[in-house]
């Protein structure tokens, strides 16, 4: 601990620089007396910040965020000058790309982070992916605002390595490595302060605050555990990270009765590459799951083994995959990205007039996408294999569930090295799985259960306190609740960044890290409670329209020009972007036209 005595007469809190006991410097709270400086009271005790000791910050939690078991978080503190003498703490918790951008607009406004990190690198879920994995959204829609992707990366869906090395270039150019630390876990937060019902404005760093603190429990890869005060904590916990989801099955149906290994994706993910590749090869693989990552997982598969031991992939609903990005020669973000398209969409709190040019336009809006399914079964042979989906194109474009399906994935399932088996259940036996509605069993020695993630069980499990995570989501079937994305109203002095899903996750989360900062910056004020409450209720009622079962996935893919007209009008930036009327309708919307405010 250092001490420093001031000079002057004057008592109160204020920051002052110090050494921690572990001998890194740091910004910590001081007390005791000493003279205004800037604003800032110099005084009798410094708590090193990050090495030193307890130090209090409004935390951002970021990819990677477990909650109270022992899966890792990150947590990252930001000095946040909450007007003349007073200053707020940020903390912001994670690295993935939430975390970084969130990390980076800090340092914008002047704020001073530091990150704490769960993994020894930044990245999220793009630090450790299958060696096949590549980026299912082309480039130009996949790029920061103010750093575009290197003129070397000539494809428009990079692999994992090259986005990898993408984001380690950003947060190189911005100089954020220095203010992230590697190897921390976030156990949990809890809220000490009145109860979350006890008040009826919710406003930002630059107002009054609610008498109360987060309490951020981490603790670092020596099993040594700190308590971090934080005056605002901001979650960026993804949804596609730490906690499996695991298909539940009767006594004697389950796993327990396999003879072979059952895991689930994120473990295999996990893996080095060539761990991986021995870890299947000559093996008889089953993947249950049809989505991104059993994808790549059954290309992986059946690279390796061939048809030997073709991989198995048992799934339950078909859904589109594209071929290609552009439906007969018609690049995909003219049909769904742009301002004319959004205009056949009922949209949530609309009027009459927006309303009825929706359905008017409700034809066009049918023709564009039997125009998108007709493109995909003429490229690839769905009908063949029976896997035509029940739903139409854009509603699983609504409901970000599209995937782009490799070139030779069809060459596979002719050749025997990949089948496919549609079913609603399977169950295990000691020497495999047993399908419903078959006789013949399919043997296995491995089980990948690519079934996905329960992120908002991650979420709730973040707070010590029930009643906060039961307003983030009432039950595991129900949307999380977030005022334009991000606040929720009965949850005080938080915010959530990167949790529901848009057809770009880093565009969406760039724009929204933007419009926080501009909050806890008090560039603008939030509604009442009421009026949040009752717009995060009409976009619940469009999730549901759009989406259907898939609601809860709060995706914004078809109305996400329509939403970042919303975050624009708050900050004070013109929502329109594009240079005249025609160009503005017509022209997809991408990262870079939100480079300058």
């Amino acid at each position: 601990m250092n001490f420093r005595l001031g000079t002057g007469g004057g008592g109160g809190w204020g920051w002052t620089k110090g050494v921690g006991p572990g001998g890194g410097g740091g910004w910590g709270w001081t007390k005791g007396v000493g003279p205004v400086v800037t604003g800032v009271m110099f005084g009798l005790v410094a708590l090193g910040l990050g090495c030193g000791p307890v130090v209090g910050g409004i935390g951002v939690v970021g990819s990677g965020v477990t909650g109270v078991e022992s899966e890792r978080c990150c947590v990252s503190f930001c000095e946040v000058s909450s007007g003349p003498g007073t200053q707020k703490q940020v903390v912001i918790i994670g690295a993935g790309i939430s975390g970084l951008v969130a990390c980076k607009y800090c340092l914008s406004k002047g704020f001073k982070p530091i990150v704490f990190e769960s993994m020894g690198d930044i990245g999220g879920v793009w630090a450790k992916t299958i060696r096949t994995t590549r980026l299912q959204t082309f480039k130009g829609m996949y790029e920061f605002a103010d750093f575009p992707w290197p003129a070397s990366v000539t494809e428009d869906f990079p692999t994992q390595h090259q986005l990898l090395n993408y984001l380690r270039s950003y947060a190189t150019h911005f100089d954020l490595i220095k203010h992230i630390q590697f190897n921390s876990v976030v156990k949990e937060i809890d809220y000490q302060g009145p109860s979350s019902f006890s008040w009826t404005d919710w406003s930002g760093l630059h107002k009054t605050f609610p008498n109360g603190k987060w309490k951020v429990t981490v603790e670092n890869n020596e099993s040594q555990t700190k308590v971090h005060d934080a005056d605002f904590v901001i979650l960026c916990v993804g949804r596609f990270k730490d906690v499996p989801n695991i298909p539940e099955f009767t006594t004697g149906t389950g796993p327990e009765v396999f003879r072979g290994k059952v895991i689930h994706s994120m473990e295999y993910s996990a893996m080095e590459h060539e761990k991986a590749e021995e870890f299947v090869k000559g093996k008889r693989v089953v993947v249950v799951g049809f989505s991104k990552q059993g994808l790549d997982i059954a290309m992986e598969c059946s690279s390796v083994n061939g048809t030997e031991n073709p991989c198995t992939v048992v799934y339950r609903k078909d859904r589109w995959k594209l071929p290609d990005f552009s439906p007969w020669g018609i690049p995909l973000q003219y049909l769904y990205l742009n301002r004319f398209s959004e205009l056949m969409v009922h949209k949530p709190g609309e009027g009459f007039l927006l309303g009825l040019l929706a359905t008017l336009l409700s034809p066009l809006r049918w023709g564009i996408s039997k125009l998108v399914e007709t493109h995909i079964k003429r490229k690839l042979p769905l009908a063949k294999f029976n896997m035509i989906p029940e739903r139409n194109f854009a509603k699983d474009m609504r409901s970000c569930v599209i995937a782009a399906l490799p070139g030779d994935f069809f060459d596979r399932a002719e050749t025997g090295s990949i089948i496919m088996k549609k079913c609603p259940r399977f169950s295990f036996y000691n020497d495999g799985v047993l399908i419903d509605g078959e006789s013949k069993p399919i043997q296995a020695d491995i089980v990948i259960l690519a079934t996905g993630f329960k992120g908002i069980q991650k979420l709730k499990n973040i707070f010590k306190s029930q009643e906060f995570g039961d307003s983030i989501a009432v039950s595991p079937d129900s949307r999380v609740a977030l005022y334009r994305e991000c606040i929720q109203p009965k949850i005080p002095q938080l915010a959530v960044i990167g949790f529901s899903e848009s057809f770009s996750n880093l565009f969406t989360s760039e724009i929204r890290c933007r419009w926080l900062v501009e909050l806890l910056d008090g560039k603008f004020q939030l509604p009442s409670i009421k009026e949040m409450e009752k717009d995060i209720s009409n976009w619940d009622d469009y999730m549901k329209r759009s989406s259907g079962e898939y609601y809860k996935r709060s995706c914004l893919t078809a109305l996400d020009i329509w939403y970042n007209d919303q975050l624009c009008k708050d900050i004070g930036w013109n929502p329109r972007r594009k240079n005249g009327f025609w160009a503005d309708l017509f022209q997809p919307y991408g990262p870079m036209d939100y480079a300058k405010p």
